[in-house]
């Protein structure tokens, strides 16, 4: 594990922090891989596979307090770019990928799903 994390209950972890290491449930199943941005609706997820606690990175004291972080937003979108780099939303074959990537980007973000 990471030198500068800290170990918090579920109940302290917040919209923005970032995981020091691989999240895994009982079974041992990587649920987050490392560095993963926690937002809400992510961590609400979390007591439905057993999670009561998480190791995420220590803020320092440039940072801004973790209970105000924003989750950074370009790279959640690179990081979907990067999921659905062989999906192509123009042909409608591919409506099915196109669906998915808009449900998974409204749930990464954080975001109401507009239909």
């Amino acid at each position: 594990m990471n030198s500068a994390y800290q170990h918090l209950a579920l109940a302290d972890v917040r919209p923005g922090m970032v995981l020091s290491d691989v999240l895994l449930d009982r079974q041992g199943q990587v649920l987050l891989p490392q560095g993963a941005v926690l937002t809400a609706p992510i961590i609400a997820l979390l007591p439905r596979h057993g999670i009561e606690a998480l190791a995420v990175l220590r803020h320092t004291a440039s940072s801004a307090d973790s209970a105000e972080a924003a989750p950074d937003y370009a790279m959640l979108q690179q990081r979907l770019a990067y999921l659905f780099r062989n999906n192509d939303a123009r042909h409608h074959a591919d409506s099915a990928g196109a669906a998915l990537h808009h449900f998974m980007q409204a749930y990464r973000l954080g975001r109401e799903i507009e239909q």
